[in-house]
C-alpha cells in the first residue's frame, strides 16, 4: 500500500517558474534553463511511490534535487506543478491550519545539524513535539524518557546538547522526532555530519528501530554505501530527473544509465547482494553435478559475502531455503562469479 505518492513533481526556483515550464517539459537541461532565463530547475517531472513501513533512501550528488524533493512531503516547499498524495491526501491542497496539524500529527524531521534547542534538557527537547501537541507533562516526560532509552541515552536526561557528542545528539534528534509516533519519518542527511564509526553506529540503531516500529521513512543521503544499507528502495536523482528507483540489488546489478553506473561502480557487491538475488532456481539447476555431503543450506536473506567461504574455499553448492525451510534454488561458485564480475 502506497502511504506517499508523488505524482509529476516540478519545481523551479526563479522570479517566473510557470513562464518556464514550457521549456522544462520540453526537454531542456537544468544548466540549459539556467543559463537561458536564470531559473534552477529543482525537480524536473519526478514521480515515485512510497510503501506504508519501508525506508526509502533518496539519493544523488549536490543539487540533484534530494532535499528539495523530501521538502515537499511535509509542504515546506510547494511545487511549480505536480501533486504529492500522503494517505490519499494532496497535501498541496491544505490550507494553513490543516498543514500544520498535518505536520505536527503525521511526519517527524530529523535533520543534518541536529537542530536541538541549547537551553533545553535532553528530555525537554526529546518531549518538545508533545508539549506542541499539548499532551500533559507526566505523560510526555514518560514517553521521553521511554525513546531516550530506545535510542541509548539513559543517563543523560538532564545533560544539555552541548554536553553531548554530535552522535549522543543525533540519537536525541532521532528520539525527538519518534516521541510523537509519527506515520512518517524524514531524514535529510541525517548522518552525513558524523565521523565515518558513529555514522555506521547511527546506521545501525536505524535499522534497529526500523525492525520494531515498521515506520514509512525517507532517507535523503549522497552516500551510495549509506542508502544501499538502510535503503528498501532507493530513488536516484540527477540535474532535479529522476533517472533510477528500484531496490540496492536491481540498483547494483542493473544501473539504468552512465550517471548510475558511475555510482555503483566501485561497491562491494558481496554485502549488498543476497542469496536469492543470484541463486539459480530450483527448476532451473542440474543438481547432478552436485553432491549430497557437499551442501549446505541458508536463508534466502544471507549477504553472499557470508557464502563466499564455503562456496570458493570448500567448493561447496549452497542450497538457499526461504523462511520456511522450503529450497528455492542453488548456488554454486558460477553464480557466485557471475554476480562478483558482471560487467555493464
Amino acid at each position: 500500500m502506497s502511504k506517499i505518492k508523488i505524482n509529476n513533481i516540478y519545481k523551479i526556483f526563479g522570479p517566473n517558474p510557470q513562464q518556464v515550464m514550457p521549456m522544462v517539459k520540453d526537454g531542456a537541461s537544468k544548466e540549459q534553463v539556467m543559463e537561458d532565463t536564470g531559473h534552477t530547475v529543482g525537480l524536473d517531472n519526478v514521480s515515485l511511490s512510497i510503501e506504508e513501513g519501508e525506508i526509502f533512501v533518496c539519493m544523488g550528488l549536490s543539487g540533484s534535487g534530494k532535499s528539495t524533493l523530501i521538502r515537499h512531503i511535509n509542504r515546506l516547499i510547494d511545487p511549480t506543478a505536480g501533486e504529492v498524495l500522503v494517505n490519499n491526501v494532496d497535501v498541496c491542497t491544505l490550507d494553513e491550519k490543516e498543514i500544520l496539524e498535518f505536520r505536527k500529527k503525521t511526519m517527524s524531521m530529523v535533520f543534518q545539524r541536529f537542530g536541538l534547542f541549547p537551553h533545553k534538557t535532553i528530555i525537554e527537547n526529546v518531549a518538545y513535539g508533545l508539549e506542541i501537541q499539548e499532551v500533559p507533562e507526566d505523560q510526555r516526560r514518560e514517553i521521553a524518557q521511554g525513546q531516550i532509552s530506545a535510542v541509548g541515552l539513559d543517563g543523560f536526561e538532564h545533560q544539555y546538547p552541548a554536553q553531548l557528542s554530535g552522535g549522543m545528539q543525533q540519537r536525541v534528534g532521532l528520539a525527538r522526532a519518534l516521541a510523537t509516533d509519527p506515520e512518517i519519518l524524514l531524514m535529510d542527511e541525517a548522518f552525513s555530519a558524523l565521523d565515518p564509526l558513529i555514522r555506521s553506529e547511527m546506521q545501525n540503531q536505524l535499522v534497529d528501530l526500523q525492525a520494531k516500529l515498521k515506520k514509512t521513512i525517507v532517507f535523503i543521503t549522497h552516500d551510495l554505501d549509506e542508502s544501499l544499507k538502510l535503503g528498501d528502495h532507493i530513488g536516484i536523482l540527477n540535474g532535479g530527473r529522476l533517472v533510477q528507483v528500484g531496490r540496492p540489488e536491481d540498483i547494483i546489478l542493473n544501473p539504468a544509465d552512465d550517471y548510475v553506473k558511475a555510482f555503483v561502480k566501485d561497491v562491494n557487491r558481496s554485502k549488498v547482494l543476497r542469496a536469492k538475488t543470484i541463486m539459480t532456481k530450483l527448476d532451473k539447476f542440474d543438481k547432478s553435478s552436485t553432491k549430497p555431503s557437499s551442501t549446505y543450506k541458508y536463508d534466502e536473506d544471507t549477504f553472499i559475502e557470508d557464502l563466499v567461504p564455503k562456496v570458493l574455499k570448500d567448493r561447496s553448492t549452497i542450497e538457499v531455503v526461504d523462511k520456511k525451510g522450503t529450497t528455492k534454488g542453488y548456488i554454486t561458485s558460477d553464480e557466485l562469479s557471475v554476480a562478483l564480475t558482471k560487467t555493464h
